[in-house]
């Protein structure tokens, strides 16, 4: 299945350096790159971006990284960051940030597997969990911390970025050809990152990008949603996220946008009021979250603005429900709903900060239903994606023209979709990425001959080419019965209750289906403050009543839509959240579904002990 008119000749010798090259010359003076942790960091230009760009290339050749070497990087989103990523790519080099939440442990694997000579880190926490395995990384020899004062005094394998770009600046004023040299010698199918898959069942693997990958993605979203040259966004996720290095590094160069980086991805709500971003991605957790407070907010309304807003909420909902359903909305009903979204809704949407929305998406997950449509009552429609680190994130897209709610879409430009025998969805096209990396440094081609890549993605594909994603592959639950449950589609109905901040359906070889439930850490307090209940920690509230009989409500409501061999028939409520960290999730947040059944192995007997 294909569909949107080709953008192969468009994207046609392209290169990310060629790109950056052309955004210095022709939008010189436009702004490129904004910190939003350190107000006195003037924003850098695009002239200004490609010179820092530059001169950290140079001192990162300076210091022996060569082409097809691979760079690390442990940091979050802060101009630096991406200065350092584009200086590597410029050497052909391969730069692949991981997540800050790694174990010194998985510290090792990635920087062992990856061979990589360089590490940039922000700082002394991150120093921290990569200082127990620094001895024993043979390959790695320069270490490049951000923050100065964390260079540990006495070790020859550090240095700080300041001092790496000073040397970097004397090479490059002294033969500013090199570097253009260098940038012009790559080419579209050399690779131009690379991303460790978060590893749910086992070690991550390297998926290989390439320049192509990249830049066909980029103009295919771009021109999917008709959104405007220069657009503005905040950089907020890690960048070892395919969605935001796809969104935040590679779509800003090729269409000259404007990032804005947020080092802690907790206080992206409140800074949208400072950016009003023209796009914006949220993970399901961002816009579930965005909800919950606003239902929370609502609660403490007066009633006459609270019935307001709800009734403004269900008309937007109710015109949005019927274009999902391909159908007219009457004349008496538009009218109706644009002056609620005018008198009603505008004001909310500004003090919120999206008022200039152009492109609202969510992806690496299914998105509540209720959710997506409580978003759309407010006049902000999420448009659903669905797509892999292999696929260099989005394959398939919702747009403001072709939706249907609950499904992720049609596929992009020059991008085919199938399904095999068993409902796999397979990815053919221009997005596929190269391989995985072998810890030779060879990349291992992960598609079959005929280019077909298997997702591990379970879905269906309608009439009118709109895919919809079940489940993975290997996460269904097959009863002891014999019966297949998609797991995720439980776990999203209950989570659509506020109080719910996590959720994981148990039943692989049982009886019936339970699940493990945790509070929301900051939703659950608010909630039990809100009605005078004393002790609102989470440990005290999993115990209290009240909120067991509000759990008790919503895993009935949620049983309510499910069929009798999905319903959860018993539930165990958690204190303590799932966390990176902790281990039971991914950084990316995908449930360790292995290693929370062994972690609450007690638990889950105890709900079929009868």
């Amino acid at each position: 299945m294909l569909s949107q008119q080709s953008i192969r000749t468009e994207v046609e010798g392209l290169t990310i350096p060629k790109l950056l090259r052309r955004n210095a010359t022709e939008f010189t003076d436009l702004p490129a790159l904004t910190s939003l942790d350190d107000p006195d960091q003037p924003t850098l230009t695009w002239g200004q971006l490609r010179d820092e760009v530059a001169a950290v290339s140079r001192g990162l050749a300076d210091l022996g990284l060569r082409s097809g070497q691979r760079m690390l990087i442990m940091a979050p989103s802060r101009p630096e960051h991406l200065v350092v990523d584009q200086a590597a790519t410029h050497l052909g080099a391969i730069p692949c940030t991981t997540y800050s939440t790694l174990s010194s442990e998985q510290i090792h694997f990635v920087a062992s597997h990856s061979a990589a000579p360089i590490a940039v880190l922000a700082g002394a926490e991150e120093l921290r969990r990569w200082q127990p395995v620094l001895d024993d990384l043979p390959n790695l020899e320069h270490v490049v911390m951000l923050d100065p004062a964390a260079v540990p005094e006495g070790d020859a394998r550090f240095l700080s970025l300041a001092q790496l770009r000073e040397r970097g600046a004397a090479l490059h004023a002294e033969e500013p050809e090199v570097f253009e040299r260098t940038a012009d010698e790559i080419k579209p199918d050399d690779p131009l990152s690379m991303i460790y898959t978060s590893g749910t069942t086992g070690n991550p693997k390297g998926v290989v990008l390439s320049h192509r990958n990249a830049i066909h993605e980029a103009v295919a979203v771009h021109s999917l949603h008709g959104v405007p040259m220069h657009l503005t966004n905040i950089a907020y996720l890690p960048l070892a996220h395919i969605a935001e290095r796809e969104l935040s590094i590679y779509l800003p160069i090729v269409f000259a946008g404007h990032v804005h980086t947020l080092a802690d991805p907790t206080t992206v709500v409140s800074a949208l009021g400072r950016v009003r971003p023209q796009s914006f991605f949220g993970v399901p957790r961002v816009w579930e979250k965005m909800v919950a407070g606003l239902k929370n907010m609502l609660a403490s309304q007066p009633e006459e603005r609270r019935d307001a807003l709800l009734r403004a909420n269900e008309l937007l909902q109710e015109g949005y429900k019927l274009r999902s359903a391909g159908k007219e909305v009457p004349g008496d009903l538009a009218a109706r709903i644009e002056e609620a979204d005018r008198t009603v809704l505008a004001p909310v949407r500004q003090l919120l900060g999206l008022d200039n929305l152009e492109l609202a998406a969510s992806g690496a997950a299914a998105l509540p239903v209720e959710v997506l449509y409580f978003i759309a009552g407010l006049g902000i429609e999420i448009q659903e994606v669905w797509g892999l680190s292999e696929t260099t994130g989005a394959v398939t897209s919702n747009t403001a023209s072709a939706f249907k709610a609950g499904t992720v879409g049609r596929p992009l430009a020059d991008v085919e979709v199938r399904t095999g025998e068993d409902g796999e969805l397979f990815v053919r096209g221009p997005v596929v990425f190269l391989g995985y990396l072998r810890e030779d440094g060879t990349v291992e081609q992960a598609t079959d001959a005929d280019g077909w890549f298997a997702t591990g993605d379970i879905g269906t594909i309608d009439e009118d080419g709109f895919v919809t994603i079940t489940d993975r592959k290997k996460e269904l639950i097959i009863t002891s019965g014999g019966k297949n449950i998609a797991p995720t589609r439980i776990e999203g109905l209950l989570k659509e209750h506020p109080l719910i901040g996590q959720a994981v359906a148990i039943g692989d070889d049982k009886p019936y289906v339970t699940a493990l439930i945790v509070l929301d850490d900051e939703i659950a307090p608010a909630w039990a403050a809100a009605r005078g209940i004393e002790g609102t920690d989470v440990p005290t509230l999993v115990d209290h009543p009240e909120v067991r009989a509000e759990i008790d409500r919503a895993v009935a409501a949620a049983n309510e839509r499910l069929a009798r061999v999905e319903q959860v028939k018993k539930y165990r409520l958690l204190a303590k959240a799932w966390t990176p960290e902790s281990g039971e999730v991914t950084p990316t947040l995908k449930l360790k579904r292995r290693v929370i059944a062994q972690r609450y192995e007690p638990e889950i007997k105890s709900l079929y002990a009868d």
